[in-house]
């Protein structure tokens, strides 16, 4: 299965430019692609300056000095302030996240501008095949966790963990930022996060009942086969987390 039989297509013809869709754009260059932004996905700008690997000041500068010649990648490694596999990983990072994002299901038109390129530059080119399985597999690891989409545009509304209930030191994180007004792409933001993994530390703590499910997607209690049909859950003080954790019990067990 395809994500986008235009991408194909391009690929197939090795053909240099920018692929525009509603939720963002993939450049290309000799059917390969080398740059991906979307607006649902922090750009390689907050994922360096928010984590603070990299002053405001010195990436704007790179852009300033080197985003008319295509270069801004490069500058940054030629003058000290990056290192080449730092780049590197960082840059493919950002490239899989906004192309998870770019690619998703669209009703709108996609477009192909012949000649476009990114003032980033290229780094490390991507297989466009390498680029749909990716994004194919990502889908499919979001929908096995936890399969209500909705958490992943709502403003995410923390819940009070169940007694003994554990929750990691990145999640404890995400959730000390979720005020009930930022949805998962603004919490990356604000991280400096890649927004996909955002998705899914929203989507598991969804699963796990520490956030809140918009209610016209969560399934009617009733609506959910009795016991022996999904495994014994041990009784909690909250009867929502109960039925989220048999949910993602019955997930699990056809995984």
């Amino acid at each position: 299965m395809s994500v986008s039989p235009m991408l194909v297509r391009l690929a197939a013809e090795r053909a240099t430019g920018a692929l525009l869709r509603d939720h963002g754009t993939l450049y290309l260059v000799d059917g390969r692609v080398v740059h991906a932004e979307s607006p649902a996905a922090p750009g390689m700008d907050v994922l360096l300056t928010a984590a603070g690997r990299l002053p405001r000041e010195g990436w704007d500068e790179a852009v300033d000095r080197a985003g008319a010649h295509r270069a801004v990648g490069r500058f940054l490694v030629d003058s000290g302030r990056l290192g080449d596999g730092e780049l590197e990983i960082c840059h493919l990072g950002a490239v899989f996240d906004a192309a998870f994002f770019a690619l998703s299901p669209t009703g709108g038109p996609t477009r192909f501008r012949y000649g476009v390129g990114h003032w980033f530059g290229t780094v490390r080119p991507v297989s466009a095949e390498a680029v749909e399985r990716e994004t194919l597999r990502r889908r499919e690891l979001l929908d096995a966790v936890w399969p209500y989409a909705s958490v992943d545009t709502a403003p995410v509304v923390p819940r009070p963990a169940a007694p003994h209930q554990g929750v990691g030191a990145r999640r404890r994180a995400l959730l000390a930022a979720a005020d009930g007004v930022r949805t998962p792409a603004d919490l990356a933001r604000h991280l400096g996060r890649p927004a996909f993994h955002t998705l899914l530390d929203v989507r598991r703590l969804a699963a796990a009942g520490l956030v809140e499910t918009p209610l016209d997607t969560v399934p009617d209690a009733a609506a959910v086969p009795p016991a022996p049909a999904f495994p014994p859950v041990p009784p909690v003080s909250d009867p929502d987390i109960a039925l989220l954790r048999r949910l993602r019990d019955a997930l699990e067990a056809h995984l």
